[in-house]
């Protein structure tokens, strides 16, 4: 055999070696969606069990004092309550599956038909604007202050900004929420003490509704973060590539920005996963104080009239939004850190 073919067999292609390379990854994030997916199927069954032993339904709730008789009968056959518990649960499921919601109880209660979707995807939205709001800020100020507190740990810059987040980050969003409504509407009375934003209006229309529910998940949720990526910048700066690198005399700043702060990288992306998960909870505690018209106020009201179609569809989404950035931070992950994808080697 001639050389060049000895080295056209033992050289793979290129675009051949770059499969190779990101096949780890995509197996990985093939297991993961596996994962996200029989989870939710578990967690489907949950919601439902849990919906469905509650006493009461939606029929009895929209009817009142004449929930009884013929008239209870025929709304529950419209509502489809008279259905088998498992056929209730594959419509449910079925609906899902193809994007359809189901009705809402609210219609049927003004007498008509709502869908589920047209009912929550206002609200979703102003959650949506909501929780970007205050993850952009967590972000930008828990890297900023992460990484300068590591550079200048048991600084007093370092014991300043811990204390300071510390408070906030302790308390629950209820208690803390009660301290800026005291400080910002009762006694500087700059702020006003409830979102007063109109049904189908955009938020942003509003900025001085937004300030308070913002500055709360800020509030309890910047100090976290800033002690993890604190934790992993020291980590990264203990290391032994940036050991290496400062005995080669590469500048300061350089090792910083080049080794240290690519190291801390992978664990930042995880904690700012855990801070967009947070937010999915901590936001429906958030809205309901501040009588914010999003998600979690439709929440409340749903489980009010017994709506139990919304309350199950509401919290598949949540949950859903939950694994798919449960499953995004991983993969991530994995394409940051080699390592992962060799198996350690």
């Amino acid at each position: 055999m001639s050389l060049a073919g000895v080295e056209h067999a033992g050289t793979a292609p290129p675009r051949a070696v770059e499969r190779r390379r990101h096949h780890p990854v995509l197996r990985y994030a093939a297991r993961r969606v596996a994962a996200g997916v029989l989870t939710l199927a578990v967690l489907s069954l949950l919601v439902f069990a849990a919906t469905s032993v509650l006493p009461g339904d939606a029929a009895s709730a929209i009817l009142g004092k004449q929930a009884h008789g013929p008239q209870l009968q025929h709304l529950r056959a419209e509502m489809g309550l008279n259905h088998s518990i498992a056929r209730q649960y594959g419509d449910w499921v079925g609906g899902l599956l193809h994007g359809n919601l189901g009705n809402s109880a609210a219609g049927y209660a003004a007498g008509g038909q709502v869908t589920v979707w047209s009912q929550i995807s206002g609200k979703l939205a102003n959650s949506a604007i909501l929780a970007l709001l205050a993850f952009l800020p967590i972000i930008a100020v828990s890297l900023l202050l992460g990484v300068v507190t590591a550079l200048r740990a048991t600084g007093w810059l370092d014991h300043v900004v811990s204390t300071l987040t510390l408070i906030p980050a302790a308390l629950p969003e209820f208690v803390l929420g009660a301290v800026l409504l005291a400080v910002f509407f009762t006694w500087l009375n700059v702020l006003p003490p409830v979102s007063l934003i109109p049904p189908g209006a955009n938020p942003l229309d509003y900025p001085s509704e937004l300030v308070l529910p913002v500055l709360t998940l800020v509030g309890v949720s910047t100090g976290y973060a800033i002690r993890m990526i604190r934790a992993g910048m020291l980590d990264s700066l203990l290391s032994e590539s940036v050991t290496m690198a400062r005995l080669n005399g590469i500048r300061e700043r350089r090792v910083v920005v080049r080794y240290a702060a690519r190291n801390a990288l992978a664990p930042s992306v995880q904690v700012f996963a855990l801070i967009a998960q947070y937010l999915i909870g901590g936001i429906l505690i958030v809205e309901y104080l501040y009588n914010y018209p999003g998600i979690g106020k439709e929440l409340v009201d749903a489980v009010a009239i017994h709506d139990n179609l919304e309350v199950q569809s509401v919290t598949m989404l949540l949950a859903t939004i939950y694994v798919a950035i449960t499953i995004a931070a991983d993969v991530v992950v994995m394409l940051l850190v080699p390592k992962l994808r060799t198996g350690g080697r």
